[in-house]
């Protein structure tokens, strides 16, 4: 039986959620704030966290930042009835499975839940947004979180969390090719990398373990995924 978190400061909505998830073999243990949230973390293991985004004193953010403290494995699923970009900027640096809107759509919210992996999070480093999203979405479809960076520079922040892995596109903006492979070798010294890249003379320039030329079969880079998961 999986078990999960469920967060929210309305606590009708919380104990409908529960008992939907519930009926359908769940266990589900609600809490009201994110402090109890965070207190029943400390106390259990949870297969995921589903956690409302705006709540007083402690965000859905907030509260998945400090879960990741006492348990980095755990998936996270932020459910908002706002979208404002400061806290889906925020939900996307703590690497969610998904940020869904509120009310829950069920049936993708029980297929999220489903399918989440614990110690599922993989770093994405790639400069163009439309394939971050897309292969966060391929990713997110296989149970996987995507923490994502953009520039070399935020590589640097992808300190507060624990992927399994990484995929890093070897050009981006704001160093050499290869210095947002430094800086995370540099954070995380045993992280294994797959190393995307559009330009196969500077990729054949490093002896990289994987590698996943531009462009790719994203069947090919899942079954990489897999196995390092596995």
């Amino acid at each position: 039986m999986r078990k999960y978190l469920l967060v929210d400061d309305n606590l009708a909505f919380a104990e409908n959620l529960a008992e939907i998830l519930q009926d359908g073999g769940a266990e589900v243990t609600v809490a009201e704030s994110g402090a109890k949230g965070l207190e029943l973390a400390k106390a259990a293991q949870f297969d995921a966290l589903v956690t409302d985004m705006r709540m007083p004193v402690m965000s859905g953010a907030k509260l998945v930042h400090e879960i990741r403290r006492v348990d980095p494995g755990l998936p996270a699923i932020v459910i908002t009835a706002y979208t404002g970009e400061n806290d889906l900027l925020a939900a996307r640096e703590e690497g969610l499975l998904a940020v869904l809107p509120k009310p829950a759509p069920i049936d993708r919210l029980k297929e999220l839940l489903a399918g989440a992996r614990r110690n599922g999070l993989v770093a994405l480093v790639e400069d163009d947004s439309a394939l971050a999203d897309n292969l966060a979405e391929v990713l997110r479809d296989r149970g996987f979180s995507a923490v994502m960076a953009h520039t070399v520079a935020e590589t640097e922040r992808l300190g507060g969390v624990r992927p399994f892995a990484a995929l890093v596109d070897l050009r981006l903006p704001g160093g050499p090719d290869g210095a947002a492979l430094v800086k995370l070798r540099e954070r995380f010294p045993v992280l294994p990398m797959l190393v995307m890249s559009a330009h196969p003379d500077s990729i054949a320039q490093d002896s990289w373990p994987i590698t996943l030329p531009k462009p790719f079969d994203t069947g090919e880079m899942l079954k990489a995924v897999e196995k390092l998961w596995r």
